[in-house]
C-alpha cells in the first residue's frame, strides 16, 4: 500500500470535537445537508455498543461549535443518529421512556424519531407502534433501528425486530423473531389504539420490505436474517432494459448452504411507488406473522459464494453502500488468500468484481464520495481512499497503534466529497474518549 508523501491525494486532519465523553458516528449520513455540521450521540463505550447516550448533538465542523439537538427524558435513551441530505431534519434511535424489567431497552424495545435543527429538542415519532390485534396497517409491532434517508430525503430506511413475535419464543407454528429491513414513506400520520401502554402514534406509515423464513431450505435463496442496508443510488439504478428503479435497497441476507452453513450474501429487493398497498399478506402483520411486504416488493439474491473457499460477506461490520449513480453496491469479502478486500456487484447482478488488492485487511465501515470516485476507509492504522476505478488504495493519515488508531465504525465523506469524517481513541488526563476528526482533502477531484 502507497506510503503518505507518495499519494495524489493530500489530506490535512483536525480534531473537532474535545469534551470528555463518548462521540460515536453512524456509519453513513453523519454530515448535515450543507456540510457545515457533524452529526453524532454521546454513548460512553467506544463502539457504542452500550446504549446509554442521552443526547444527540452536533458540532460545527470549522469552529468546533457544539448543539445539542435533543436529550433524552424518564430514564430514556438515544442514538444512532443520521441527517437528511436535503434539509436539517435527523434521525435517530429513541429507547423506551420509563423502561421496566419487562420493557427495557432492546432490539425490539425502540423506535425512531426525528428532530430539525431548527427546532431543537421537538421530537417526532417515526413509526406508529401497535401491540394488540388486531393491528394497524402502517403500523409496525417492535423496534427500528439504524435509520437513514434515501437520496431524495423523502423515505427512511431502517432494520427492524417485531415485539409480538419475540414474545412467543422459538416454538412452532408462527413466524419467529428475525431482523428484517423496513421503510418509512411520508403518507402518515399513522394513529394506533391506546390499549397497550406501549403504543405510540407515528408521522409516517411504515412497512417492512423484506421477508424472512423460520428455517431457510439449504441451497435455496430463502433467509433467515435481513440487516446491514443501504439505499441503491441518490435516485435508485439503471435496469438492463434502460428503464430506471427508483427505489431499492441493498442488504445482507442469510442463506444457509447446501453443507448447513450460514452465509450472509448481498440482495437487493426493489420498491414500488406505493408501499401502502397490501400484497399477499397483511402490512400489520397478525398474531402469529410478521408483518409482509407491499404489492410490488421484489426480493432477489445478487451474490451466490458459497463454494468459495472463504464464502460470504467478511470482514469488519459494515452496511452495503452503493455508488451514487446506483450502478455498483460495495461490500467486503475475503481473497482466496483470506485478506478482507472490497468487491462491488451491479444491482443487475452478476459476478461480483474484486476491486482492492491490499495486503492488508479492510478495517472500517465505508462511504462513497458524491463523485463515486473515491471509497473511504480504515486499513492498517490509517484512514484511506481507494479509487472505485483502478481499485488503488492511498494512505491518507500516518499509520497509528492501535490505542489512537481510527474507529472501525464510520468513515463518511462529506456532502461535497472534499472531507471525511472518522473517530479515534483520545487520552488526556487519565481518561479516553472518542472523539471526531475530520481530514479535508485536496487532489481528489471531487
Amino acid at each position: 500500500m502507497t506510503v503518505p508523501n507518495e499519494t495524489p491525494v493530500r489530506a490535512t486532519e483536525r480534531q473537532v470535537t474535545g469534551a470528555p465523553h463518548g462521540h460515536i458516528l453512524t456509519n453513513f449520513g453523519a454530515w448535515s445537508a450543507d456540510g457545515e455540521w457533524i452529526v453524532y450521540d454521546v454513548r460512553s463505550d467506544p463502539a457504542g455498543s452500550v446504549f446509554d447516550g442521552r443526547r444527540i448533538e452536533r458540532v460545527r465542523v470549522d469552529s468546533g461549535k457544539v448543539e445539542t439537538l435533543y436529550t433524552s427524558t424518564d430514564g430514556a435513551c438515544c442514538g444512532v443518529v443520521t441527517a437528511s441530505p436535503v434539509d436539517d431534519r435527523v434521525v435517530f434511535i429513541h429507547g423506551p421512556e420509563n423502561p421496566t424489567p419487562d420493557w427495557s431497552y432492546g432490539a425490539w424495545h425502540r423506535r425512531g424519531v426525528v428532530v430539525r435543527a431548527g427546532a431543537p429538542g421537538e421530537a417526532v415519532n417515526l413509526d406508529a407502534r401497535d401491540l394488540s390485534a388486531p393491528f394497524t396497517p402502517g403500523a409496525l409491532r417492535g423496534g427500528t433501528h439504524v435509520h437513514t434517508f434515501s437520496g431524495d430525503g423523502r423515505w427512511i430506511a431502517f432494520t427492524y425486530e417485531d415485539h409480538v413475535l419475540a414474545e412467543l419464543g422459538d416454538g412452532d407454528g408462527h413466524d419467529l423473531n428475525q431482523r428484517n429491513i423496513g421503510v418509512s414513506v411520508p403518507t402518515g400520520p399513522v394513529t394506533v389504539g391506546r390499549d397497550h401502554p406501549r403504543n405510540h402514534d407515528g408521522s409516517h406509515f411504515t412497512v417492512l420490505v423484506t421477508r424472512t423464513v423460520n428455517h431457510p431450505r439449504p441451497g435455496s435463496d430463502e433467509i433467515n436474517r435481513a440487516f446491514e442496508d443501504g439505499w441503491v443510488g441518490t435516485s435508485g439504478y439503471v435496469k438492463p432494459d434502460g428503464t430506471r428503479q427508483r427505489r431499492a435497497i441493498a442488504f445482507q441476507g442469510q442463506v444457509v448452504a447446501d453443507d448447513g452453513q450460514a452465509v450472509s450474501e448481498v440482495f437487493l429487493v426493489d420498491l414500488p411507488d406505493d408501499l401502502t398497498v397490501r400484497g399477499d399478506g397483511a402490512l400489520e402483520g397478525t398474531a402469529t406473522a410478521r408483518p409482509a411486504p407491499p404489492r410490488g416488493a421484489v426480493q432477489r439474491r445478487l451474490t451466490f459464494t458459497t463454494d468459495r473457499k472463504h464464502p460470504g460477506i467478511q470482514g469488519p461490520r459494515h452496511w452495503l453502500r452503493s455508488s451514487p449513480d446506483g450502478s455498483r453496491i460495495a461490500l467486503f469479502m475475503k481473497d482466496d488468500a483470506g485478506v478482507v478486500q472490497i468487491w462491488t456487484i451491479s444491482p443487475n447482478g452478476g459476478r461480483p468484481r474484486q476491486l482492492t488488492h491490499n495486503n492488508d485487511d479492510v478495517a472500517s465501515a465505508f462511504t462513497w464520495s458524491p463523485d463515486g470516485r473515491w471509497i473511504a476507509h480504515a486499513m492498517d492504522g490509517s484512514v484511506c481512499v481507494t479509487d472505485a476505478g483502478s481499485g488503488k488504495t492511498w494512505r491518507l493519515t500516518d499509520k497509528s497503534e492501535e490505542a489512537s488508531a481510527p474507529r472501525p465504525e464510520a468513515c463518511v465523506f462529506s456532502p461535497d466529497g472534499k472531507r471525511i469524517a472518522y473517530v479515534r481513541p483520545v487520552a488526556e488526563q487519565g481518561q479516553t474518549w472518542n472523539q471526531i476528526f475530520v481530514l479535508t482533502l485536496e487532489g481528489t477531484g471531487s
